[in-house]
């Protein structure tokens, strides 16, 4: 099989038959490959049939013979699904292709320079089709033409890849993170105009993804030390070709692609006329994009009145026009095509070169259709460019779009400069992407499955008309106005760090005191949910500046104190955190400003007692009577202020603030209560900036007290509605952290082996970070291989703990729990008896983790099982607190009923754990209850949960 056809077998075959195929391929039998996919024989026979139907082989043996070679043509159609189809086959420059395709292999880092419209972007693809194979993660083609904004390079490579920005980084960043230890090539066309964002860009890659490759294209270098420069010359001019399926026999290059081009139109060049088509080619320098404008136009010129037009444009072009000779036959070309145009559709191809993208033929009737034009004919005269290949037509899910090339689009717009129309078009321009940007800010995402395709397919125009209109003074309204649409349309899309510069963007550009406070405060909010809380704390400060200087005592009174809030309840996401004294100036400055106004009053009322809060966990020598009289009458009294407003959002902020003094007064329950009310509270809350942050926290507490009381049902719930928060999806170690801590102490151990990837995944993407919030989630993974029997991977979860940077000290709230159960699994109720042990000294921190009744019950039954004569004093010592934990007291039950060596008591224990929504826990009461065919049962559950089986207690 040659590899064209290889590559058309592997698309026609089945993903089952594929299955099959590698099975073949491993010398396997009918029966051994149907046994393995749980299928019959005569599936099998079937299949192996029309494999060798598919793939032409004569028997089994050389279908086995063929696995290898279909995997390798399978892998390489995969690796070209980056790269964009074309639509006309690439002709020649055999020599070319070789050279540049070596100096990839060579470098990792290719610059293929050369004039506009000479062919780089065929022959990159060309290339980057030939290495598919090599390169295992893919080829990937990034267009960079529509982007008109250096800083924006690594959001377009983003939208190739189909890559969201991750929590607590920028859209450089998260590319890099997805790339970092995949073999992949990446190709970036058009890098001229961007060479300030590609350069340091492509060099943050390099420098962290070692098996990443780039192939660029570009009018000039990039101009820095790692980069390997190929020059793409014209297309050969003298001497044959190499000659291929689409070349004419012995034909120079350009004049090969001459004539597949006239064949595409319908025009044979017979041989007699080849002399005429070279000089043609040679007139044309050999420019790929202007031999092929040429030939789009035999149908109307014919070969003779081709050749006399372009020379006489080429004479009139080096006569009297100044261009830069890389320009001068591309300039030619398009001088002539629109010589033959009439005058409404030069006007036309002039105006629709404000367009940076594809876009449709109600955009450009909106856009081009003023005096002289009438709308009426845009659409038609968008068909005749088309139809003279001056507009590629673009299929798309949104309908038809019309693209020109960037040479026309260039063309189009000095042409625009010469008409005096340039402000003119660029600003129906800008106010069809106000209108648009507005219209698409009106439609919920979630109502259509189309918005995300509709957005991006005018994202880089809105990006385009804001550059250009922030320049222009008469302009500053629709530039606001747009500025603030593109930032909430971002947020929307997930590109959050773009949002936040939008918005502050959006404050800069108005003059309206009330409007740029507005914007800050939005942008406050999106850094808070980027968990970037230098940025959040300094924007509202700059909020509290603009509202105060406008004379909003009371808006300025809220946002200094919202910045306090944000500086003690986000301490954890600063890259540095400025001294406590000047946050807490800020709050008595707040104070002062608040005046009776009630948002005022509640803001402050929630500052004060989050900084209380902070001051009593920072000190774990504080008494929990002292939080109780403290704290939690702040807290309810935030709580109440920020309920009067009527405002959701106020209101679970307060409501934070009041599970956290729950906490620290031991009242778990009504944490846990709070905790619940502020997720219903929210969940009916639209998605916003100002919203977005606080249900992520909202379900992240709510998880963690759920779990404290025993409610795994609610825990397991809340974690998976946070894993599935569109504003996580690239952030695994955020999203999965607190279901796994549910799914461990529920028992479900196959999800949480497959959760711990993705987390891994997610922590590793973020760089790593320290940080003791994610320590109970590997001591959880931990705590699950130890369940298994795998003490390896146990070990290297709790390395991770380690590498977290958690002090003995943060671990005790949570270290010994796990460990408990994992020594209790293996029958070693002494060592988790001594595991469990509370020092006198131990921290208060301990006494307020979220597992202090899972501790004290555990507690109890260690001491049962390994015979300590102190068992009773802790089953009693125990019982009062875990009263109202479902499965903390269904422990402590099982343990009273082992003291008192009662099997029916402790098989009840069985189902109250059934009803808790605790597999693993029921599983062990029945084995503890064995050794007859109740123990039985409960090994099978432990083996239908991916846990080891447990050994029977001794009698």
């Amino acid at each position: 099989m040659g590899r064209v056809s290889k590559q058309a077998a592997a698309a026609e075959i089945s993903a089952r038959e594929a299955e099959i195929l590698t099975l073949l391929g491993e010398h396997r039998s009918n029966a051994e490959i149907g046994a393995q996919l749980f299928i019959s024989v005569r599936t099998v026979e079937t299949h192996v049939s029309s494999l060798l139907r598919k793939l032409g082989a004569p028997d089994r043996r050389a279908l086995a013979a063929l696995a290898g070679e279909f995997d390798r043509a399978a892998r390489t159609s995969q690796a070209l699904a980056g790269l964009p189809s074309p639509l006309t086959p690439f002709i020649g420059r055999a020599e070319e292709r070789r050279a540049l395709r070596d100096a990839v292999s060579a470098h990792r880092e290719v610059t293929a320079v050369g004039p506009g419209g000479v062919g780089k972007t065929r022959l990159a693809l060309a290339v980057a089709a030939d290495l598919a194979g090599a390169f295992t993660d893919g080829v990937w083609f990034v267009d960079l033409v529509p982007v008109t904004d250096p800083t924006m390079v690594g959001s377009a490579v983003a939208a190739a890849l189909g890559v969201g920005e991750q929590q607590g980084r920028s859209i450089d960043d998260s590319v890099v993170a997805t790339l970092a230890g995949r073999r992949v090539l990446l190709v970036l066309d058009n890098c001229e105009h961007l060479s300030d964002g590609v350069a340091p860009f492509v060099e943050r890659l390099l420098a962290r993804c070692a098996d990443v490759s780039v192939l660029t294209t570009s009018r000039a270098r990039l101009m820095v030390p790692f980069e390997q420069v190929y020059p793409v010359p014209p297309l050969s001019l003298d001497g044959p070709g190499e000659d291929d399926a689409h070349s004419a026999p012995g034909s120079p290059d350009a004049i090969a692609l001459f004539v597949d081009r006239a064949a595409a139109v319908g025009w044979s060049v017979e041989t007699q006329h080849l002399d005429q088509v070279a000089d043609v080619c040679r007139k044309l320098d050999g420019v790929a994009l202007a031999i092929e404008l040429a030939a789009a136009r035999l149908p109307a010129l014919g070969l003779d009145g081709l050749v006399a037009g372009l020379s006489d444009h080429l004479r009139l072009l080096v006569g009297g026009y100044r261009a830069d000779d890389r320009h001068r036959s591309v300039r030619a070309m398009l001088d002539w095509s629109q010589a033959l145009l009439d005058g409404p559709d030069l006007t036309l191809l002039r105006r629709i070169s404000v367009f940076v993208s594809p876009f449709t033929a109600a955009a450009a009737a909106e856009v081009a259709g003023f005096d002289p034009l009438e709308p009426g004919h845009v659409v038609e005269g968008l068909a005749r460019l088309a139809d003279q290949s001056l507009l590629s037509v673009v299929a798309s899910a949104g309908g038809t779009r019309y693209r020109a090339l960037e040479t026309i689009r260039q063309y189009g717009t000095e042409q625009l400069t010469g008409a005096g129309e340039l402000d003119a078009a660029q600003a129906q321009h800008l106010r069809w992407c106000v209108a648009t940007a507005r219209e698409l800010a009106n439609v919920a995402p979630g109502t259509t499955g189309t918005w995300r395709a509709g957005f991006d397919a005018v994202a880089d125009d809105l990006r385009a008309a804001l550059s250009w209109a922030v320049e222009r003074t008469d302009q500053r309204d629709d530039a606001y106005h747009l500025a603030l649409s593109l930032a909430q349309l971002t947020f929307t899309r997930n590109l959050v760090g773009e949002s936040q510069q939008r918005f502050e963007q959006a404050a800069a550009l108005t003059d309206d005191a009330s409007g740029a406070a507005t914007a800050l405060r939005q942008a406050a909010n999106v850094a808070a949910c980027r968990m970037r809380g230098d940025d959040a704390y300094r924007l509202w400060q700059a909020a509290a500046d603009v509202a105060h200087g406008a004379g909003d005592t009371a808006g300025a009174a809220r946002d200094l104190a919202t910045a306090t809030t944000t500086y003690f309840r986000k301490a954890g996401t600063f890259a540095q955190r400025p001294p406590r004294d000047e946050a807490i100036a800020l709050l008595t400055q707040a104070g002062e400003l608040a005046g009776d106004d009630a948002a005022a009053q509640a803001a402050v009322a929630l500052a004060e007692c989050t900084a209380q809060g902070y001051a009593f966990f920072a000190d774990q020598t504080a008494d929990s009577t002292s939080a109780a009289s403290t704290m939690t009458p702040l807290a309810q009294r935030a709580v109440e202020l920020a309920h009067r407003l009527g405002d959701p959002v106020a209101e679970g902020a307060a409501l934070h603030a009041l599970t956290g003094a729950q906490r620290s007064a031991g009242d778990t329950f009504a944490a846990a209560a709070t905790a619940r009310r502020r997720v219903e509270l929210l969940e009916s809350v639209p998605v916003t900036p100002e919203s977005a942050d606080e249900l992520i926290d909202a379900l992240t507490i709510a998880t963690a007290t759920s779990i404290g009381v025993g409610d795994l049902q609610s825990a397991r719930r809340w974690g998976r509605r946070l894993r599935d928060l569109p504003l996580l999806a690239e952030v695994g170690h955020i999203a999965t952290s607190r279901l796994i801590m549910a799914d461990a102490l529920a028992g479900y151990g196959n999800d949480v082996i497959a959760a711990s990837t993705q987390f891994l995944d997610g922590w590793a993407q973020a760089g790593h970070p320290r940080g003791q919030t994610f320590g109970p989630v590997a001591a959880a993974v931990a705590m699950i291989h130890g369940l298994r029997g795998d003490d390896a991977a146990r070990a290297e979860w709790l390395a991770v703990v380690d590498q977290l940077g958690v002090s003995e000290a943060d671990r005790s709230g949570y270290a010994p729990t796990f460990d408990a159960i994992t020594l209790l699994h293996r029958g070693k109720a002494a060592l988790a008896l001594e595991r469990l042990d509370i020092r006198a000294d131990e921290a208060n921190l301990w006494r307020m983790g979220i597992l202090l009744h899972w501790h004290v019950a555990l507690r109890a039954e260690a001491a049962v099982l390994a015979g300590d004569p102190d068992a009773g004093e802790h089953l009693a010592a125990a019982r009062p607190i875990v009263t109202g934990n479902p499965v903390a007291s269904a422990i402590l039950d099982r343990a009273a009923a082992l003291h008192d060596d009662d099997r029916e008591r402790l098989l009840a224990t069985a189902t109250a754990f059934e009803t808790a929504g605790c597999p693993y826990q029921r599983a062990r009461t029945l084995i503890l209850a064995g050794p007859d065919d109740t123990a039985s049962v409960g090994n099978d559950i432990l083996t239908n949960l991916g846990l080891g089986l447990a050994p029977p207690h001794p009698p």
